[in-house]
């Protein structure tokens, strides 16, 4: 999946840059890539800034600040798009950069782990049902340590 995309992504960044430089012309096209790069990094910037307020505010009020932590993520995966040229990146980069298409985010996120970590935990507790011996606990008590070996006067 990895490697289709680190091919099928230039690919069409290329594709869209030649059909945008046909359009309206090669140097205009870079200035807008240009363009959309520096304030794209200048509104994750300013988005990280108040992600990074918004957990130690969480952390304050002693809650777990885990929907903002991952809020936080895709800012960092916005701004590495961004970093990227090309029409295609700049777009999804500059997308998770809306609070409401990062909340949709998230929650398809958090969706797609929960069905792995169930799946996972289907799998592991199908293997200790199958093989009972392996995951039953041991009856011995546990060994705790005892003083350290007295040293020899000398």
């Amino acid at each position: 999946m990895i490697l289709a995309l680190l091919v099928v992504v230039p690919l069409v960044e290329l594709a869209v840059f030649v059909k945008v430089s046909e359009a309206i012309g090669i140097l205009d096209t870079v200035g807008i890539l240009i363009l959309v790069s520096l304030v794209g990094v200048w509104v994750v910037k300013r988005q990280g800034l108040a992600i990074v307020a918004r957990i130690r505010a969480e952390l304050g009020a002693g809650r777990a600040p885990a929907a903002t932590m991952v809020d936080g993520l895709l800012v960092l995966a916005a701004g590495l798009l961004l970093l990227f040229p090309g029409f295609v990146t700049d777009a999804a980069g500059l997308a998770l950069l809306v609070p409401p298409v990062r909340s949709g985010t998230r929650r398809l996120l958090a969706r797609r782990f929960e069905r792995r970590v169930h799946v996972r935990s289907v799998v592991v507790a199908r293997e200790r049902h199958a093989n009972p011996a392996a995951s039953a606990p041991s009856h011995r008590p546990p060994t705790r340590p005892g003083p350290p070996p007295a040293l020899p006067p000398g």
